[in-house]
């Protein structure tokens, strides 16, 4: 799965046109460099990327993928890239997953990983994943790459539907700045290394395996969120419907007063009912109820009285901070994690290129 960025790197259209034959046997990752807004040099980088690959790996060109991370507009310095694709081909290893995680790191405080095994009447089934990002982070499918691997023998078609599900469930529901990247990419691989044909349930078990990856990594990268003091858990309740919630969840996320007091520990519920009112959906004040760490601090609109201030600012001050909203207006639902707004973040981003 890919950005639905209009300005998707060159990385991104190449391996959109490879994954569309259904078989993949590697991708190569880089970092320190987007290969976005490169023109057809861009291209023809990501493609000679793929083409070492598959002749290091013996295996069709279409069979790689490529995912590329970091500043944008610069033309890759294909000298340097040659050699670590030569260097890593050299040194591949059944146990090189968390070499892989700490490689694709830029802004990231550390590499991401996350691993699940389950059992099967196959035998034991394990599902992997690494992930970067910690900044640009607004998956529409920051620089945010993950690459997911099964031992499990799945279908291309199988594969797609437990990716898809899994996704939009995770990656798809999580905001460092809501900005989205021209190269969020998330791979599904899996090997078959463990034969035969999962039954239905063992099928869905796999995928429950495959989301709890993502989700694992998909809150490590919210959580590493550039400069991130605290991260929220934004749950909307009583929207027209779950595409509402959803829509209404980032919108207060994601406007900078709400951040602001997020980082700050600050409950001021004033800043989420301003940003409702400018969120597109339908709102009615009087019906507004919200809630942090699950004291109630509106209800119909208006403040609640007796509130007990210290066990809300206590709830405020959490690592991560629970904050409930109900619109009273229907059945729609969504929850997403979205990070704050800190100075540290701000300094990382005004210097980003200098």
């Amino acid at each position: 799965m890919f950005t639905r960025s209009a300005t998707a790197a060159p990385p991104v259209v190449v391996s959109r046109a490879h994954i569309a034959h259904g078989a993949v046997r590697a991708i190569v990752v880089q970092s320190g460099n987007a290969n976005a807004a490169t023109g057809a040099q861009g291209l023809r980088d990501a493609e000679r990327m793929v083409a070492l690959v598959a002749d290091g790996l013996g295996c069709s060109t279409t069979e790689v993928l490529v995912a590329s991370t970091g500043v944008i507009g610069v033309p890759l310095p294909m000298d340097k890239v040659e050699a670590g694709i030569g260097a890593a081909l050299a040194v591949l290893a059944t146990d090189g997953g968390a070499d892989a995680a700490l490689a694709i790191t830029t802004t990231d405080a550390a590499p991401k990983l996350a691993e699940e095994t389950i059992a099967t009447s196959l035998g034991e089934i394990r599902v992997g994943g690494i992930a970067k990002g910690a900044g640009m982070i607004r998956p529409d499918l920051g620089t945010m790459i993950a690459v997911v691997t099964t031992d499990a023998p799945l279908s291309a078609a199988q594969a797609d539907e437990l990716l898809r599900g899994a996704v939009d469930a995770t990656f798809n529901c999580i905001t460092v700045d809501g900005c989205t990247s021209t190269s969020d990419t998330v791979a599904l691989l899996a090997s078959g290394a463990v034969e035969g044909t999962l039954d239905a349930g063992e099928l869905v078990a796999v995928g429950n395996a495959i989301r709890a990856v993502c989700e694992n990594l998909a809150l490590q990268i919210v959580r590493d969120g550039e400069g991130a003091h605290r991260i929220a858990r934004w749950e909307i309740r009583g929207a027209d419907d779950d595409r509402a919630a959803k829509a209404i969840a980032y919108a207060v996320a994601e406007a900078q007063l709400v951040r602001c007091a997020l980082n700050g520990g600050d409950p001021n519920w004033g800043r989420i009912i301003a940003a409702l009112g400018v969120a597109g959906e339908r709102i009615d004040p009087a019906r507004i109820g919200i809630a942090i760490g699950g004291h109630a601090l509106c209800r119909e609109g208006a403040a609640v009285v007796d509130v007990d201030q210290a066990a809300v600012d206590a709830a405020a001050a959490q690592p991560t901070v629970e904050i409930t909203i109900d619109l009273g207006l229907g059945e729609g639902h969504a929850a997403i994690w979205a990070s704050d707004l800190s100075k540290l973040y701000v300094e990382l981003n005004a210097e980003y290129t200098t």
